[in-house]
């Protein structure tokens, strides 16, 4: 019988030297883009700080107490029910409209730190807005390389409504935690995007979107194989929507109407799905008679997002992320309520980047002094509107 096979003590397998153990690195890319993304960011904190020298304003204050920025720190500071307002129309208007994820994240964060709500509010808001600039670079990366990763952190640094990542609201939160949800999706971490598409429910009204990329997602794989999925895919799509969920029936039972009492709340502050009726007689009258410059933006902006979003189905992306940002965009147009607010809603729909940051990296390696001109434009556009928002229109943002 042979022996060959049979291990001898003296073999040198037995001496070989232990191999080193494997150091995981940040994608080459990353710190760059990270490092870009918040150059970018700082340097629209100060544009504001100028426009508000400028109209004479509080130089920083309207960063933390701008519009809904004041119900989050007052239920930071007080919890629900303690505030409600009358509008003109007697509608009566209550903080339950409002996720509690990231006011209950400030006021965890001035409990354990001396920090006033609306610092803690700032620094919330603006570390969310990296570790989503880290997930937006991940999900490039991931698809198309680090070229791409990072023409996409940049486009989204730059968007004209990205001053919403440097003011104390909920969309670097929001935006965060969507980024990372997808990002789990498309590595097959199905009880994570699970996880964090429940945190997405709990921050925003639109945190659903999240939910719905992840049960779409879930289901076309369960169909795709069979049923022969991993048990995690089921944990994960029945996760994905019980923070919303959770959130809309607790409002529901405090109203008295578990079912209907949350889309009451929102009704008051005319925040409804409408099927485009409201969006369809802005435009109308913008076309007749004209209006404040802030509309017309926004009107350009949310166009564009549907052009971008024809182009992300071209180019064949990945469910989740269509339906993710398809989601976002039908809610913009389907919904009611200040024609002003669109353009935030839509700022964590970044998925629809993706085409302009592939014709960016394509425009980079063969005409790159256009393709400066052409970054170098839209982040002069994006600062100057931010400041405009904030420090200059009355519009609610």
């Amino acid at each position: 019988m042979s022996t060959s096979s049979v291990p001898r003590p003296e073999s040198p397998a037995k001496f070989a030297p232990a191999r080193p153990a494997v150091v995981r690195r940040p994608p080459s890319g990353l710190l760059p883009a990270l490092a870009l993304f918040t150059a970018v960011r700082l340097a629209g904190v100060a544009v504001v700080v100028v426009a508000n020298h400028a109209m004479g304003h509080p130089l920083v204050k309207n960063l933390a107490h701008l519009w809904d920025a004041r119900w989050y720190l007052h239920i930071a500071a007080h919890g629900y029910g303690d505030l409600i307002t009358i509008t003109r129309r007697g509608a009566v208007q209550t903080d339950w409209a409002f996720f509690p994820l990231y006011p209950g994240l400030v006021r965890a964060l001035t409990t354990i730190l001396p920090l006033t709500p609306g610092k803690a509010a700032l620094a919330v808001a603006w570390t969310a807005a990296v570790v989503a600039a880290w997930g937006v670079y991940r999900i490039g990366d991931h698809l198309y390389g680090p070229s791409v990763a990072t023409a996409l952190v940049a486009l989204w640094a730059v968007l004209p409504q990205s001053v919403e990542l440097t003011v104390a609201y909920t969309e670097s939160l929001f935006s965060a935690l969507a980024a990372w949800s997808l990002y789990c999706l498309l590595k097959g971490r199905w009880l994570w995007a699970g996880v964090l598409a429940t945190l997405a429910g709990l921050s925003r009204p639109s945190g659903f979107a999240v939910a719905a990329a992840v049960l779409v997602a879930g289901a076309y794989e369960a169909v795709r194989r069979r049923g022969r999925v991993p048990a995690g895919l089921w944990a994960g799509c029945l996760l994905a929507p019980l923070g919303w969920l959770g959130y809309v029936l607790w409002v529901g039972q405090r109203t008295g109407s578990l079912l209907h009492g949350y889309f009451e709340v929102q009704s008051a502050w005319d925040s409804r799905f409408d099927f485009g009726r409201g969006s369809l007689l802005l435009l109308k009258s913008l076309l007749l008679h004209g209006g404040a410059f802030v509309y017309a933006a926004s009107l350009v902006i949310v166009a564009v997002g549907i052009l971008l979003f024809c182009l992300l189905c071209l180019d064949r992306a990945p469910l989740a992320l269509v339906v993710f940002a398809g989601v976002l965009l039908l809610v913009v147009l389907g919904g009611s309520g200040s024609f002003s607010s669109k353009p935030r809603f839509l700022l964590p729909a970044f998925p629809l980047l993706i085409p302009l940051a592939c014709a960016l990296v394509r425009s980079w390696r063969s005409r790159p002094a256009q393709a400066m001109v052409v970054v170098g434009a839209l982040t002069v556009v994006s600062l100057l509107f931010g400041a405009y928002v904030v420090a200059v229109a009355r519009s609610p943002l």
